[in-house]
């Protein structure tokens, strides 16, 4: 499977997707005009990473500085999807946000209490 790479710009995060290192990253910020429409590629590829290549761990890690609420449903779409394979493989996710960030923060304490069986983990900076 083909790894995914998109640089980021002034409203959307740089994400690497790599298969091989069974590697999710998303930094920075992300509030692009329409947001599904961004995140369609990364969807698709997680939808078929997940089917056709999970093995035995995943390791996602989210350092979002801002996002919008959009962003914010997306974000929780990708949990769910992450979620419903977690017996599959040991999933992890590294929610990353700066220490004086209260929303990033606040948002991963959300997804925390959202995605109780996904393992996430809020790491301050």
């Amino acid at each position: 499977m083909e790894n995914l790479y998109i640089p980021a710009t002034q409203y959307t995060p740089e994400i690497k997707l790599d298969a091989k290192n069974a590697l999710i990253e998303i930094r920075g910020k992300s509030y692009p005009e329409n947001t599904f429409e961004f995140y369609a590629p990364v969807m698709q590829w997680l939808e078929e990473y997940l089917r056709c290549c999970l093995k035995d761990k995943l390791t996602v890690n989210m350092e979002i500085i801002y996002f919008n609420s959009s962003s914010s449903k997306l974000f929780f779409d990708l949990f769910d999807m992450l979620d419903e394979v977690k017996d599959k493989a040991d999933i992890t996710v590294n929610w990353i946000f700066d220490a004086e960030n209260e929303s990033a923060e606040e948002a991963g304490e959300d997804f925390v209490e959202d995605f109780e069986g996904l393992k996430i983990n809020l790491v301050r900076k």
